[in-house]
């Protein structure tokens, strides 16, 4: 490892700011340490950090080890009380470059975290580099103001807030010059953009603007969203942008009603099919992701049914599923628990699902030819975020055109590589 290092658990917003968090750190001139920003989304994500927090005191046993992120906002506790971590920081704390100065750490309080629910505002970060990722994050919302049932996350991020369009353009602006072909918008609500902002400018408003002002971007792609909020100027990019990538993920949960009015959803399971036939009549080559929740309290097995069917009826191909994990604090928690063995069970099934639709979506690619952004040597995803490997290199983070030939039930093979397209990241 190098003089510092930072371990990141968690979801794309996470790898934004533990860059932010490297750059910062970097500017104040912290050395020899490791930062560990952590996630809080299930008790499984915090044991893992606590795990690798161990096992990285074993392998720096001199480093000063700072723990940060979700999990540090909402338990802080659980990580002050293991003898393997010097700092403790909170989710505003971890963005600040004063956070890091050797005077402000030798000084300080071990445990630093503040009201996260007092924040009312979320700043451009103005990262410039992801690493070894041909894909670049940009941040340009935080927060939440729902209060869905099963999640500790609003208690980790706080009130939803947006950055201005201004900063967004001129952070996409950089990270273009800087190379990167494809910019992925992130935040923990992001259909919730805007609202807090004058004016209350929606994400499509914001997609829009940054693809008029950032002409050399080339592909923009859009992170988790919230089926319910999405505005009709996104609407009208869906059908007339080819810049925006054809691959919505959306945060389904459930496929039935009453689970979702249990989880304290805002959407129906007719509200998630009537999405994904509207967008599909716009942009034909699209595919939907989902993220679902097996076994969540109360889930009957006719009830589970509803959500087997709802992958089908909604036409969803990339699944992420999770078995219910109950998270201290929240009101899922105390509700009457189904079974491990059946949320297992539920939650392999439902796996079992997405291996068919996944390979139905697959299958309708061969032959096609697709342009591809090349993440490492003969790797890269199409537009639709489908997985494809290649036997000529492309140049890393360039965009190259192949045909698919086939495919193994989760990654694609292409049998001709026809060009490539843009130039690498420099």
């Amino acid at each position: 490892m190098s003089e510092l290092d930072v371990v990141t658990f968690g979801c794309r917003l996470n790898a934004y700011e533990s860059e932010a968090i490297r750059a910062r750190a970097t500017e104040s001139g912290l050395t020899n340490a490791v930062i560990v920003n952590t996630c809080a989304v299930t008790a499984e994500a915090v044991r893992q950090s606590r795990q690798a927090i161990r096992k990285l005191r074993r392998e720096r046993p001199h480093a000063r080890l700072i723990v940060t992120g979700c999990a540090a906002q909402t338990e802080p506790e659980t990580y002050a009380a293991m003898p393997e971590v010097d700092h403790v920081l909170g989710n505003v704390e971890k963005l600040r470059r004063e956070s890091y100065s050797a005077d402000f750490l030798s000084g300080s309080s071990r445990v630093i975290i503040n009201d996260i629910m007092a924040v009312r505002e979320t700043a451009a970060q103005f990262v410039d580099s992801f690493g070894e990722r041909a894909r670049a994050v940009l941040q340009v919302q935080n927060g939440c103001d729902h209060r869905c049932t099963f999640c500790i996350i609003p208690f980790g991020r706080g009130n939803s807030r947006s950055v201005g369009a201004g900063a967004v353009v001129e952070e996409a602006s950089g990270l273009v010059a800087a190379g990167y072909n494809e910019i992925v918008l992130s935040g923990v609500d992001l259909t919730a953009y805007g609202a807090d902002l004058p004016g209350k400018p929606t994400l499509g408003v914001l997609a829009a603007s940054l693809l008029k002002h950032v002409p050399e971007l080339t592909r923009l792609r859009l992170s988790s969203l919230d089926s319910i909020e999405v505005d009709e100027t996104l609407f009208g990019l869906i059908a007339n942008e080819p810049r925006l990538m054809p691959h919505f993920h959306l945060s389904v949960q459930s496929g039935d009603d009453l689970i979702l009015k249990r989880m304290k959803r805002r959407h129906s399971r007719a509200d998630t099919i009537a999405f994904c036939r509207k967008v599909r009549a716009l942009r034909p080559d699209v595919a939907f992701g989902a993220d679902f929740i097996a076994g969540f309290p109360t889930e009957s097995e006719a009830m589970f049914d509803n959500t087997l069917r709802l992958v089908d009826e909604a036409g969803l191909s990339y699944l992420h599923v999770f078995p219910f994990s109950p998270r201290e604090g929240t009101p899922a928690a105390r509700m009457p628990q189904v079974p491990r063995a059946a949320v297992k069970e539920r939650a392999a099934r439902l796996r079992a699902r997405a291996d068919m639709v996944l390979g139905t979506r697959l299958d309708a690619l061969i032959g096609t030819t697709q342009d591809v952004l090349v993440e490492k040597a003969g790797f890269g995803h199409t537009p639709c975020f489908a997985s494809v490997t290649f036997e000529d290199a492309g140049a890393f983070g360039s965009i190259v055109r192949v045909r698919i030939a086939g495919h193994d039930g989760r990654t694609l093979c292409c049998d001709k590589f026809v060009t490539e397209r843009v130039p690498a990241v420099a």
